[in-house]
């Protein structure tokens, strides 16, 4: 589980039919909690979270497991909302 921001949504007019009803957001994950270059990327949200909130990812196989359905082609969801930012501990 990694923790990012989110800074965007993304609208898909035309998608797999597994994905038909799903919310996508665009998320930067914050300094420390990430090793690849260019840190933004697309999670599907199952929290409802909005543009500014900082939220916990999963990704891999256990994204998948946060659906109704396993069917969907998810890689990568938010699965919580961090209520303040001031909580977040990162140790060098």
């Amino acid at each position: 589980m990694r923790i990012a921001k989110v800074v965007g949504t993304v609208i898909s007019t035309r998608k797999h039919p597994n994905l038909v009803g799903s919310k996508f957001l665009i998320v930067e994950f914050i300094q420390g909690m990430t090793d690849i270059q260019g840190n933004r990327i697309v999670a599907a949200d199952t929290v409802g979270a909005g543009i500014g909130d900082y939220v916990m990812i999963v990704e891999g196989s256990t994204a998948r497991k946060c659906f109704d359905s396993e069917e969907r082609l998810v890689d990568t969801a938010i699965v919580g909302i961090i209520d303040d930012e001031n909580d977040i501990i990162i140790q060098k």
